[in-house]
């Protein structure tokens, strides 16, 4: 059982020292902790891909802790990548012979198709903007193209006006990027840093809250959906108008980007994708083509 523990205590060591964000770094392990917890697991290389199978099986109907009801598909999705990268990390370092998670396939997660904005409907959005701070978070996620936690976890020194740079340092997949700023985003981003920006002793985060706190991810929300409301893009199409998100800018930059000629390679490197190379090449993002938009 020692072993047991002493694994799982290395894993979680293995993904700190990738990078990976805080929370990521409580989550994995967890999920790794339930299944060999579940399946009475005692000694890991005689795990087999059944017991895998059993395990993804009862995650099903699996009851949620938080609220009623079993686990979402995106909540099964995590402990399935949990499991992955422990077995991957085993077999790295010849804790296990086979991976017996490496033949079985999962059913992906269903996802609702993400709307974009036109360039108009953008525009629409910014002239409704009656202060700093809703430019600003238009400008970091439709401008800048960050996901939520990315945007959240933003910190101060992290915007550089000088150079027109933003450094995400906790990206998905523990990946790290700089993302070139138009002169309006810069500007806007300013204006909200030296007007509006409210910080108790000791505040880093870039994005904060009334209390002069770390944004709340539900302010943001709400933010995005006054606008909405004031730009009355629900007139057009009310259905479509509540499947606008913060995500929804994050594609309508992509869209708009590739729409000005950029190539489809450098918009995943502007986007920070998970499927390119660790090193991103902000360079390749031309500052000018930004500033077209």
């Amino acid at each position: 059982m020692e072993e047991i523990e002493k694994a799982v205590k290395n894993f979680k060591s293995h993904l700190e020292r990738l990078g990976y964000s805080k929370s990521t770094v409580l989550m994995l392990p967890s999920c790794v902790k339930e299944f060999l917890k579940v399946q009475q697991i005692k000694n890991i290389p005689a795990i087999t891909s059944e017991q895998i199978q059993t395990h993804y099986e009862y995650l099903q109907t699996r009851p949620n802790k938080r609220k009623p009801g079993t686990l979402s598909e995106n909540h099964i999705n995590h402990h399935i990548y949990g499991l992955k990268l422990f077995f991957k990390w085993l077999e790295a370092n010849g804790k296990i012979q086979m991976n017996p998670i490496s033949g079985l396939e999962f059913e992906a997660p269903k996802t609702k198709p993400r709307e974009i904005l036109s360039l108009k409907e953008v525009g629409e959005l910014y002239e409704t903007c009656e202060n700093h701070w809703q430019r600003a978070v238009l400008g970091i996620y439709y401008g800048c193209g960050l996901r939520r936690s990315e945007g959240i976890n933003l910190n101060i020194k992290d915007v550089h006006f000088r150079s027109s740079l933003l450094y995400v340092r906790e990206g998905k997949g523990a990946k790290r990027r700089v993302v070139p700023m138009s002169e309006n985003v810069k500007n806007d981003l300013l204006n909200y840093a030296l007007k509006e920006r409210r910080s108790k002793p000791g505040e880093t985060a870039f994005l904060t809250g009334q209390m002069g706190r770390r944004v709340n991810p539900k302010m943001l929300v709400k933010t995005l959906k006054e606008l909405i409301d004031k730009a009355q893009l629900e007139k057009a199409d009310i259905e479509r108008s509540r499947n606008i998100s913060l995500h929804s800018l994050r594609h309508s930059i992509a869209t708009h980007l590739l729409e000005n000629g950029l190539s489809i390679e450098n918009v995943r490197d502007f986007l920070g994708h998970s499927f390119l190379e660790s090193t991103q090449i902000y360079a390749k993002v031309s500052k000018n083509q930004l500033d077209k938009l």
